[in-house]
């Protein structure tokens, strides 16, 4: 597979009409190609997640990362507008949720998509990425340490976020679940509860969690950073990925 990509940033339509800001990178070439949905992190839209946006271009899909915080203001740092955000109690969900519907939506538009969809986020696109795949019709979903979906951040954290494991049984596809032994948003226990209520509805999934890592064990810039848990968690994400986008694929 050649690894040679097209990575610009463009403008999209978000979910209320407002112009979106977002990062598209693309395989070069001509063949049929799913996409994914690229959800950043609460730190915000930065050069770690533009990194990984990139990184699934190299593995032959079309990619998109929206800004979510772009309605802060253009030109303001990722600091200052996910603490800005933060102040607020984080995104509203139905905000969310129609911001990556219309990146769906542009990612199918693309000439040589197949049409099928991933989204994958991290933190708290992990949450995100989940709520994503339980309100849209997507073929692929993976959480990345996603914290307070089966518990109510406390009153410390300042978000306002919700548990949306009562959304479970609308899960529209498989699911990819990456955890950490020693995190503690989520904490192990909070994902064996998630396990149970998607056996319960008979979604398809799997979970991985491992051993000495802790929140953000993919963050290449970061001091939570384990080179083993991310070299394994990118491994399965590609397997999975592979599995559910392909044309005709499961999911």
């Amino acid at each position: 597979m050649s690894e040679a990509i097209i990575a610009e940033p463009v403008l999209i339509g978000g979910g209320n009409g407002d112009q979106i800001e977002a990062y598209l990178a693309r395989p070069l070439g001509d063949a049929e190609v799913g996409g994914v949905v690229v959800i950043h992190h609460l730190p915000g839209y930065d050069r770690a997640t533009r990194e990984i946006t990139r990184r699934f271009a190299t593995l032959g899909y079309n990619a998109i990362c929206l800004n979510l915080y772009l309605r802060e203001g253009l030109g303001v740092s990722p600091d200052d507008a996910a603490a800005a955000v933060r102040a607020r109690g984080g995104l509203p969900d139905d905000q969310l949720v129609g911001d990556v519907d219309a990146a769906a939506r542009h990612l199918r538009s693309l000439p040589g998509s197949t049409g099928r969809v991933a989204v994958i986020g991290y933190c708290s696109g992990g949450r995100q990425a989940l709520l994503a795949a339980c309100r849209l019709p997507l073929d692929a979903a993976i959480d990345c340490y996603g914290a307070f979906v089966v518990s109510s951040p406390p009153d410390s954290v300042g978000l306002k976020s919700r548990p949306i494991v009562d959304l479970i049984g609308d899960l529209s596809c498989p699911l990819l679940g990456l955890f950490g032994a020693d995190d503690s948003r989520p904490t192990p226990a909070e994902t064996a509860e998630l396990e149970k209520v998607l056996k319960e509805h008979g979604k398809e999934y799997e979970f991985h969690t491992y051993e000495g890592a802790a929140h953000a064990f993919f963050a290449v810039d970061r001091p939570a950073y384990r080179p083993e848990a991310a070299g394994d968690g990118w491994r399965r994400i590609e397997s999975f990925l592979g599995r559910h986008l392909a044309t005709g694929g499961a999911g």
